[in-house]
């Protein structure tokens, strides 16, 4: 077996556990305010292939990943997305404030799970010298890439532009004269955060948003969560 197919083994396990329950949070969450529409369509599942869209999950991350591979030898930057999990937010008890509450409940469940990973480094640390050492290495390297993953998931879809959950949990808070024009974007969000993503950090390095986010993810957000978990003080 080639050395790097355990740690890309690992790496996408805690992606697309990140991604799923991600997903199914807004769906849990949707239902929990009075709209079965997720529940209906079948899209209240762990299951991951339920929340695999064709262009987004698969056709661009692969584009991508090949793109830079041969053209500067290395991935700079990867962009996707999961099948959005349907919302009628005309079903909901509170359409507008309960939206907000549906946007939100993604990047919390991120924040959780992050937390939780952190947490399983408790009863690792009691298995020492009871399992293989590349187990032992497998199952830490895990937990960082899981801690990793949510919080860069969580905080990625906090960015204030529709539709990511951000731009969602604004429009929601913000008065209607102001929501409005920023719920318009949404039919262009996606062409805007991938400029944002590969466009503009090439004008300008200091303009980066996605790094920004790592600095925080790799930095303080990880402290923060080892912290709320007990490691350290």
């Amino acid at each position: 077996m080639s050395d790097w197919l355990p740690e890309l083994a690992v790496a996408v396990l805690a992606t697309v556990l990140a991604i799923t329950l991600h997903e199914a949070a807004h769906g849990y969450a949707a239902l929990g305010l009075g709209d079965d529409t997720a529940q209906r369509a079948g899209r209240l599942s762990l299951n991951p292939l339920r929340h695999v869209d064709p262009v987004g999950t698969l056709l661009l991350p692969g584009l991508l990943l090949l793109g830079q591979l041969l053209t500067i030898g290395r991935v700079e930057a990867m962009f996707g997305w999961a099948k959005p999990v349907p919302v009628d937010v005309m079903r909901l008890r509170n359409p507008r404030y309960g939206m907000v509450l549906v946007a939100a409940a993604g990047p919390a469940m991120n924040v959780f799970l992050a937390w939780c990973a952190a947490m399983l480094a408790h009863p690792l640390d009691s298995l020492q010298g009871a399992l293989p050492p590349q187990a032992m290495e497998l199952a830490l390297r895990f937990i960082v890439l899981s801690i990793m993953a949510n919080l860069l998931l969580g905080l990625f879809n906090l960015l204030p532009i529709p539709p990511l959950d951000g731009g969602r949990i604004l429009v929601g808070l913000l008065p209607a004269p102001l929501a409005l024009p920023l719920a318009r974007l949404e039919r262009a969000g996606l062409l805007i955060v991938m400029l944002l993503i590969f466009v503009l950090p090439r004008i300008s390095p200091s303009l980066d948003p996605i790094g920004w986010i790592v600095d925080l993810v790799v930095g303080p957000g990880f402290r923060a969560i080892l912290f709320l978990a007990g490691h350290g003080t």
